[in-house]
């Protein structure tokens, strides 16, 4: 099974953090990316930029209104995803647990949506035969 980890932290935190702390951390949790990929549970990953870079699009009133940065009310930000293979939810909560970056700030460990991820590609298919 497929799971997305949804990786928070808090900006302002981090940025008390020396840059020292910064590097060791981020290899910390580097390795332990290494770890994953060679047991081939680490299908993917991505981090973010700061929120201060973010946009929240919304539906009302008939259009599309725009707010700078996230909507949300809280210190911790999503920080970045890590895409991750798993038996089931137990085996994703268990290799996830060791992963540094819970240190930092809670990850939100999610399954896939396979069926329609299926009918994604399958629309992706489709739209490539056409040109």
């Amino acid at each position: 099974m497929k799971f997305i980890c949804l990786g928070y932290f808090d900006e302002a935190q981090w940025d008390r953090l020396s840059e020292a702390e910064q590097a060791a951390l981020m290899a910390d949790c580097f390795a332990y990316d290494d770890e994953l990929k060679r047991s081939g549970h680490f299908i993917g990953g991505e981090a973010l930029q700061s929120v201060k870079n973010a946009a929240t699009l919304r539906y009302q009133n008939g259009k599309v209104t725009v707010t700078d940065g996230p909507f949300a009310e809280t210190k911790e930000q999503l920080g970045g995803i890590l895409m991750l293979e798993a038996r089931d939810l137990n085996h994703a909560i268990q290799l996830m647990s060791h992963h540094p970056g819970v240190r930092s700030g809670p990850f939100e460990i999610r399954p896939a949506d396979e069926e329609i991820n299926a009918q994604v590609n399958q629309s992706k298919t489709l739209e490539t035969n056409v040109y």
